[in-house]
């Protein structure tokens, strides 16, 4: 996506444009998470534990953010978790293997919030395919205590995007990052063979699709540009996630709408901010799976969740960037390339950062994917 450095020549050239919005009306800051405020149900049928577990459970990432999930609940502390078809993104998605990855994370935060408020989780995997509706059924248990797990790095996990040092990540901090899950975690520091070819080849993926009209389309659905599409959806791709802010954010605020995404600008703009984004990182971490199963799928969103609550301690940065994994001609030379034989499921570009702003990517209250 782009931000304020790219959005400058557009915003400079448009400032004209931008004298002519009466400053009354004009949408003066990024809306973020803090102006949204708490999305904790008010008046819901659900138990202040419930509540406060499925919202943190939200926080969880996935493509576009749009939160392909919803919850059935079938009673106290007894849910469904569901795939929302409404959410998919078939252009870029076609199998909604991603979609069960971000199901997959939601249910780690689910499982450390559950812990938190002091309970255990019983995890049913029920889904066969990727497509099914019901694909978790979740019991909670009353624990004596509660864990020692604090939800704050929840809520304050985010994705940047720049701002990337080249520096290695020392191999303590890898393993640390890792844990238990070192088998499927693979680190290709900067400088290296592999780093070179995913940075390549992210670029040529993301040219691919930049052209293809339905992946741009798709992402434009996505896009909240004015404050007023952000506080209606909760969701999606906003300014401030997008790390646009000053005059750029302002003006894209107020003149862009999803016909703007469409333009061959938009495109160019977007590639040029990857070119510049792979050039600077310390590397790129690569997550597998065992098969390419739901139940891994799931195991696997989890993985990656586990490892995302860990990095803002260590002051490190994770980008995913999926666009090998979905586009043809780029996937299927991934593993070969890498010399990693299992499934990828995840290509996440890392680096150390010297600046950690706060989590601003906006989330639907539990009571709007809560069901009976």
């Amino acid at each position: 996506m782009m931000n304020r450095r790219k959005f400058i020549g557009i915003a400079g050239t448009s400032l004209a444009a931008a004298a002519g919005v009466s400053y009354l009306v004009a949408e003066t800051h990024n809306v973020t998470r803090t102006d949204i405020g708490s999305q904790l149900s008010v008046g819901s049928r659900l138990h202040n534990d419930e509540n406060a577990i499925l919202y943190y459970a939200s926080l969880a990432p996935s493509g576009h953010n749009t939160q392909p999930w919803f919850v059935k609940h079938i009673e106290r502390f007894h849910w469904l978790i569901c795939n929302d078809k409404s959410r998919w993104l078939p252009a870029v998605d076609p199998t909604q293997r991603e979609t069960v990855l971000s199901i997959g994370a939601f249910l780690q935060n689910l499982e450390y919030a559950a812990g938190h408020y002091g309970y255990s989780c019983q995890f049913d995997i029920v889904g066969k395919s990727n497509q099914d509706e019901n694909m978790v059924d979740v019991k909670l248990v009353k624990m004596p205590a509660a864990t020692d797990y604090d939800v704050n790095n929840i809520s304050s996990r985010r994705t940047l995007r720049s701002g990337f040092l080249s520096n290695i990540i020392t191999k303590a901090t890898i393993n640390y990052l890792a844990g238990d899950d070192g088998n499927y975690l693979h680190y290709f520091p900067s400088g290296s063979r592999e780093t070179s070819w995913i940075n390549d080849q992210t670029v040529e993926a993301n040219i691919k699709q930049a052209a293809r009209d339905e992946a741009q389309a798709e992402l434009s659905q996505w896009i909240r540009f004015s404050g007023k599409d952000a506080k209606k959806h909760c969701d999606g791709l906003t300014t401030a996630s997008m790390e646009i802010e000053g005059i750029p954010a302002f003006f894209v605020r107020n003149f862009y709408g999803k016909k703007d995404v469409m333009k061959q600008a938009f495109r160019d703009k977007t590639l040029d901010q990857v070119r510049d984004q792979v050039a600077h990182s310390a590397g790129w971490i690569v997550i597998t799976s065992s098969n390419n199963s739901v139940a891994m799928l799931i195991e696997t969103g989890m993985r990656l969740q586990r490892l995302l609550l860990k990095v803002r301690t260590q002051g490190i940065a994770i980008h995913p960037m999926t666009q090998i994994l979905e586009e043809t001609g780029t996937q299927t030379a991934v593993n070969t390339s890498t010399g990693i034989t299992d499934p990828i499921q995840f290509l996440l570009r890392t680096g150390y950062v010297t600046d950690y702003p706060g989590a601003v990517s906006l989330r639907r209250s539990v009571d709007l994917f809560i069901r009976s």
